[in-house]
């Protein structure tokens, strides 16, 4: 789907000769569709400065990935509770050798219970798949302005690199879940990395990936801010000529929310949530679609023809999956059981 929605943009850019989302949003629809689109970019990037993309970032999510398949076959399951033991030690003096034995035996019986694959799970945290797959997806605001700094841009061309690149980051996704889920199963927190600390939250591996993590999402931050500082020039500055003042000045406003939310969120599923239910399907699906049906003239392709039914057909699969995913996320909200586990 996402370059399905990648395909469309490349041919409405080609159109017009357009090289950034924000504008093909305003030839399609004028200042409102700009506005849609750099409202949608400044979410998505805002997400992302709680996530990483960038070629180190890269370099960092391969190491991710080879620290949690290792992992996988370093810790057996069913795997000691490192807040439990501790509980325990401090408590040893004051239990009998018989209740200890009885109620390590009632652990263990019931740790055995989790150790065991599904194929599907269904709990209040399934409403966050869709949306977090499609912000993990969602490259879209950068695919046009790479498009523009190809050697030799072509449609195909571009078209080729955005296959790879999804193919690539979808086998990194697939292999870091999976590895991670047969590890800890049923007992797999929102936060990956904060599972382990369930092991040991001293081990030298995962503090590692933690530090090469964070050096990675710093590292980050100025290519994030970039697509995010031009959006909101174009929504509120849009006839206004360059200012260091005001660049400087949006940085830091941006910084300051980043850190704000870092701070008070209680986790970042909710985050990463609620942007891949809004910002996300409307990047991926919705404004694709409708700018492809707004810009590809009618003499070149009617309505009845089929790339504009499929991208039909594509626009409403998007507000599908936004209004279902909020409403699923809402509810769960309302239900407070979206604070359960995880943490920074």
């Amino acid at each position: 789907m996402s370059s399905f929605s990648i395909h469309l943009m490349l041919k409405s850019s080609g159109i017009v000769g357009i090289r950034a989302y924000e504008q093909l949003g305003y030839r399609a629809f004028g200042t409102p569709g700009k506005m849609a689109a750099a409202i949608a970019i400044a979410l998505q990037n805002v997400g992302g400065y709680l996530g990483s993309t960038s070629g180190f970032s890269l370099s960092c999510m391969v190491f991710f990935l080879v620290a949690v398949i290792y992992k996988k076959f370093q810790i057996p399951c069913p795997f000691e509770d490192f807040s439990v033991n501790s509980t325990s030690a401090l408590h040893s003096l004051n239990i009998s050798s018989h209740s200890l034995e009885h109620n390590s035996a009632l652990v263990h019986e019931d740790e055995d219970s989790y150790c065991e694959a599904s194929l599907f799970t269904i709990n209040s945290k399934t409403v966050y798949t869709i949306p977090i797959m499609a912000f993990a997806f969602s490259c879209h605001p950068e695919v046009l302005p790479i498009y523009t700094e190809l050697r030799n841009p072509t449609k195909k061309r571009m078209q080729q690199v955005s296959n790879i690149s999804i193919l690539v980051m979808y086998t990194m996704y697939l292999l870091a879940a999976l590895f991670g889920y047969l590890t800890f199963y049923g007992k797999v927190e929102p936060e990956l990395l904060h599972t382990y600390n369930r092991i040991d939250p001293y081990d030298t591996l995962i503090l590692c990936v933690r530090v090469a993590t964070l050096i990675a999402v710093t590292l980050t931050v100025p290519i994030l801010l970039f697509p995010v500082r031009r959006a909101i020039q174009h929504i509120l500055f849009p006839t206004k000529s360059f200012s260091w003042l005001r660049h400087i000045a949006i940085a830091l406003v941006l910084l300051t929310l980043m850190n704000m939310m870092v701070i008070f969120a209680p986790n970042i599923l909710g985050i990463f949530g609620i942007i891949g239910a809004t910002s996300s399907p409307c990047l991926i699906f919705i404004f694709p679609a409708v700018f492809y049906l707004r810009i590809v003239p009618k003499e070149d392709e009617p309505m009845s023809s089929v790339p504009k039914i499929l991208a039909v057909c594509f626009a409403v699969v998007g507000i599908s999956f936004m209004v279902m995913s909020l409403s699923f996320i809402l509810i769960d909200w309302t239900m407070g059981s979206s604070n359960a586990g995880g943490g920074h």
